[in-house]
């Protein structure tokens, strides 16, 4: 099935439902910051994503998008970073991961990990390119380690492969916690957009394959329903950078003939769990003008109903991607603050459980920091 007849097929079903959702006239006012960092975007970036120009999307992508070597992230010395090759799932390609950490600290004392799967879309984007800001904003001020996942990308690779490999990394990452120098106790799993969607998804399989639990799930704008029916979703078409007309495309790019499927898998799309109990604590962030604002809403309401514990923040008038597209912007700004204060709570809250454990050593700090 091609993307065009999938998309069609999608199509049929949802006209077929009763009740079909009214599309708004309006959309949430964007803040005003962010409303001419919006306008300032060239039309090709705007431009929705569709399966006849998606390979062109990919390749322009790959082209511009930067992938800095282990020479750059090192910082003149300020990490350490390395590149590794790790087993993947059983009968599928091996999985590779940047590791890095702030330099100068003894690796006999265990740091922290974010294990971080970066956004694309789950048709774009690689684990090199968000490392920077990771580990300026965060590893430093954290003492903390960062692990990015260079997960297969879609259609190329088609579910379960993304987040299976991201699952064979954390695995082997948390296997492997003493030669990397990382405390194995205190991993949280992070992403941004498609990377926040596999961390929801790699939450939901170490629960149920019983793997080593994450303390943490930083789930940033995910990309959790792959139904793309939601309020939002019909409110802010043609106007998000991220449209439904896009979040079609990558859905089918990753699930080909799933797609639409009735019993599609939570670990696809984890806005069709049922069941989220005994999950690590989340933050959830979305703003109010985009595509997942609904999704992000309803998936922290469904961890609250659960019995579980998340943290959420809806940022009004905020576009998908607002931090990247507008980082100086007052809004981003209030943004990377509450996403670090978060982070450094989980990390402090890990440590002092951990305290009255002799053999576990911490290494979280509660330095100041802006992320």
């Amino acid at each position: 099935m091609d993307f065009a007849h999938a998309l069609a097929r999608r199509e049929e079903l949802s006209e077929s439902e009763p009740g079909p959702l009214p599309v708004p006239s309006g959309a949430p006012p964007l803040d005003p910051e962010l409303g001419a960092a919006l306008a300032a975007l060239g039309h090709v970036v705007r431009e929705p994503i569709t399966p006849q120009n998606l390979a062109a999307r990919q390749e322009r992508d790959t082209a511009v998008r930067p992938r800095p070597t282990v020479r750059d992230l090192r910082d003149d010395g300020r990490f350490e970073v390395e590149e590794l090759l790790v087993p993947g799932a059983s009968g599928e390609p091996d999985v590779s991961l940047v590791s890095a950490r702030p330099a100068g600290i003894d690796r006999a004392r265990p740091l922290p990990l974010l294990y971080y799967m970066h956004g694309g879309g789950m048709i774009s984007g690689n684990a090199w390119s968000v490392l920077p800001r990771l580990l300026r904003e965060w590893a430093c001020a954290l003492e903390l380690a960062v692990v990015s996942v260079e997960y297969r990308l879609a259609p190329q690779a088609r579910y379960p492969g993304p987040v299976e490999d991201c699952y064979a990394g954390f695995v082997w990452v948390a296997a492997h916690a003493a030669e990397l120098g990382i405390d194995a106790g205190r991993i949280v799993i992070g992403g941004k957009s498609a990377g926040g969607g596999l961390a929801a998804a790699l939450a939901l399989l170490v629960r149920d394959r019983g793997g080593p639990a994450p303390i943490g799930q930083l789930l940033l704008c995910p990309m959790l329903d792959d139904r793309n029916d939601t309020f939002s979703s019909h409110q802010m078409a043609g106007i998000d950078v991220w449209d439904r007309t896009s979040n079609a495309t990558a859905w089918q790019a990753l699930l080909g003939d799933r797609y639409g499927a009735a019993d599609l898998s939570p670990y696809a799309a984890p806005a069709r769990a049922t069941d989220l109990s005994d999950l690590p604590p989340a933050y959830v962030e979305v703003g109010s003008a985009e595509t997942f604002r609904d999704e992000g809403v309803a998936y922290a309401n469904a961890i609250w109903q659960a019995g579980g514990q998340a943290e959420l923040h809806v940022w009004p008038g905020a576009f998908h991607g607002f931090d990247t597209f507008a980082p100086q912007a007052a809004l981003s700004q209030d943004a990377r603050d509450a996403r670090f204060r978060w982070l450094r709570r989980v990390l402090t809250q890990s440590t002092q459980s951990t305290q009255s454990t002799p053999s576990t050593q911490s290494g979280a700090s509660s330095g100041p920091g802006s992320v």
